[in-house]
């Protein structure tokens, strides 16, 4: 009755059977490393940011380019505030409001981006406490710039006089006449009655829609396998009882169907 197993046919059944599933298997358990390094990066990461709160602030020009390594890391500048500009639609604890960001112009004639806090409510200049005079030293978590449009960050144009969506050297230069750091920092103790934003981890270390993409191919990869295997059991079923119903007489040899 199994004699079919012998045939060509069959033969290259069995062939592609065992070369698939060991391969959908591979890729399955491929996709789920890559979910869970992710998930390490996050956890390493949040680690990190807690860390770097407690570590001493060096200098901001050893902390640059900003990369996984220093994001997050404390970094101290001194300089003169310049133009503050208002961050609108930003949340912390739940709650909406906006981000108070003053340009800190350093020796060096170029600018760093300093949140000096965060406040409740929709974006208003008349709410946000006065530009600090003289000269001042400010020590913060050091962040990356942002992109408009990815980690909640608005993509808005159009934005009133005074306010910008995201924090980024790219979109800052266009409202300043000096150049600005490609980073920014958050101020480890807000000013003026405001509440510090924490420093968040650098991007591509998150739970993010990349992660669950993983996650996601992992199943697929799984349930081909199952798949291949499940045809397989209903191939070898069908042609038993074609096998059997030929042996009874109920149907010609020749007239089994090849699926």
């Amino acid at each position: 009755m199994y004699r079919f197993l012998l045939t060509p046919r069959w033969w290259g059944i069995n062939v592609f059977v065992l070369l698939a599933i060991p391969f959908c298997i591979f890729m399955g358990s491929w996709q789920l490393s890559r979910f869970e390094d992710r998930v390490q990066d996050h956890r390493d990461a949040t680690e990190q940011v807690t860390t770097d709160r407690h570590e001493a602030a060096r200098p901001l020009k050893e902390l640059l380019p900003v990369d996984k390594a220093t994001s997050g890391r404390q970094a101290t500048e001194t300089g003169r505030y310049g133009r503050q500009l208002l961050v609108p639609d930003r949340r912390l604890d739940g709650k909406r409001g906006f981000y108070v960001l003053t340009l800190l112009r350093t020796d060096d004639g170029k600018a760093l981006p300093v949140v000096r806090g965060w406040l409740p409510g929709s974006a208003d200049a008349s709410k946000a406490p006065a530009v600090p005079k003289g000269e001042v030293t400010v020590t913060g978590a050091l962040q990356a710039s942002e992109t408009p449009g990815d980690n909640g960050v608005s993509a808005q144009g159009g934005l009133p006089d005074g306010q910008t969506a995201a924090i980024s050297s790219a979109s800052l230069v266009n409202l300043v006449p000096y150049d600005v750091y490609d980073a920014w920092v958050t101020l480890d103790k807000a000013d003026a009655g405001m509440t510090a934003v924490p420093a968040t981890a650098p991007a591509d270390s998150g739970l993010d829609l990349k992660a669950f993409q993983n996650l996601g191919y992992t199943g697929e990869w799984f349930v081909f396998a199952g798949f291949v295997v499940f045809m397989w059991f209903r191939l070898l079923r069908r042609e038993i009882e074609f096998a059997r119903d030929a042996e009874m007489g109920l149907v010609a040899e020749e007239a089994k169907v090849t699926v």
